[in-house]
């Protein structure tokens, strides 16, 4: 497997836009040579029969019943309104 050097981190820094100190990339060539040698290490084990997964666990939606009930009268609604005018809310105007 091919190491990563500081050259890759700072092309990868520019095409972020990101602007490191030459301490950062040396952190940042120490950190991402060992998360590509851990994943050298996963790549060497046997998946023949594991299936593709993209979640560990089963996902299932969960959702509670679609039950119709009553709602608010409209004129229970607009009692708490700081204006209303013919069964509407009554907004300041925001365009001239």
């Amino acid at each position: 497997m091919e190491t990563i050097t500081t050259d890759d981190v700072k092309h990868v820094a520019t095409l972020a836009r990101l602007d490191f100190n030459e301490e950062d990339i040396q952190q940042f060539t120490h950190q991402l040579a060992r998360i590509l040698d851990y994943i050298g290490k996963l790549n060497e084990l046997d998946t023949t029969d594991v299936p593709p997964t993209a979640h560990p666990l089963p996902l299932r939606n969960v959702v509670k019943a679609d039950v119709a009930k009553a709602s608010y009268s409209r004129d229970v609604v607009l009692e708490g309104a700081p204006s209303a005018e013919e069964g509407y809310f009554e907004v300041p105007k925001v365009i001239e």
